[in-house]
């Protein structure tokens, strides 16, 4: 099993609206919450700042945190490809900054195909991972929570 990694994660919520990036593979379409691996001597806040601009072309400030979520491949749908990850997610609740636009970045993930506002109320009708955080979003549950080995 590879080491375990941790991942920094933003949650960009306007009025009814969050951003997540668009993503497809051989299933679909799905949906992520921008961010990504963290650097060795980056903190975490650190860390989602540079994969937000990174991913979404947009500078970020990182907040709280929101949830922090387990992904261990081998116990969910992807244990196929996934079966030696084990992921430490930490989620921020994060506000974009300078009247930036979101769009692909300049260094988008290699299944990413597009940026997109999704309605709170249509998270319960895309596929988006972690479908746990997306629940407790659409549920207007903000306190910080963990939310364990999820998909």
């Amino acid at each position: 099993m590879k080491p375990i990694r941790n991942s920094a994660r933003a949650v960009i919520v306007e009025q009814e609206w969050v951003l997540l990036t668009k993503n497809q593979d051989h299933m679909g379409v799905y949906y992520l919450f921008p961010g990504g691996g963290q650097e060795k001597g980056e903190d975490l806040r650190a860390a989602v700042i540079r994969e937000c601009l990174e991913e979404i072309g947009c500078r970020v400030e990182a907040g709280d945190l929101i949830a922090v979520r387990e992904y261990i491949g081998r116990n969910h749908e992807f244990a196929k490809w996934d079966s030696d990850l084990h992921q430490v997610e930490f989620y921020f609740g994060c506000g974009i900054v300078g009247g930036d636009q979101p769009a692909n970045g300049a260094i988008p993930d290699d299944t990413q195909i597009g940026v997109e506002w999704i309605n709170l109320d249509q998270l319960g009708d895309i596929r988006v991972y972690p479908r746990s955080l997306a629940d407790q979003l659409k549920n207007h549950r903000t306190e910080p929570r963990y939310l364990g080995d999820t998909n």
